[in-house]
């Protein structure tokens, strides 16, 4: 079998083994690494010449592409928009709040709510934290 054939079917096999480990990102670079090997030996480079180039593509991949992939795998997530937004927020109530009703004001809007626990009982002027939003009633806990 010819050398560059054997860098081009490492290269595949390197490339599929990325494709099914998601968030690693290790074999990708290195599979680059191979197709670069595959060039040298293709071009007619002896064997050290192209595991020379495989080390140093290998090396040189991974320190570039390596960090950039994983700093977009940690990316900071998407603003919340819609009620989903309100979760988390501060509320004042309104109007007293049980498990039954009641209302409350969040950020300027006034909402329907409920207590977020089924035995609390909220008194107008409370402070409260959105625990969620179900429809339109926010669950209010203290």
């Amino acid at each position: 079998m010819a050398a560059w054939l054997a860098w081009a079917i490492a290269a595949l096999l390197l490339a599929i083994g990325e494709v099914f480990t998601p968030g690693l990102f290790f074999l990708g670079p290195v599979a680059l690494a191979a197709v670069a090997a595959a060039v040298a030996a293709a071009l007619g480079g002896a064997l050290w010449l192209q595991l020379v180039v495989f080390v140093a593509a290998s090396a040189a991949s991974l320190g570039v592409l390596r960090p950039l992939a994983r700093a977009h795998l940690h990316m900071p997530a998407a603003l919340r928009t819609g009620t989903a937004a309100l979760e988390g927020a501060r509320a004042v109530v309104t109007v007293r709040v049980d498990h039954s009703g009641g209302r409350v004001r969040i950020g300027g809007e006034e909402w329907s709510a409920r207590a977020y626990m089924t035995d609390q009982v909220l008194d107008p002027g409370t402070q409260v934290l959105v625990m969620k939003i179900e429809g339109a009633t926010a669950l209010v806990y203290e």
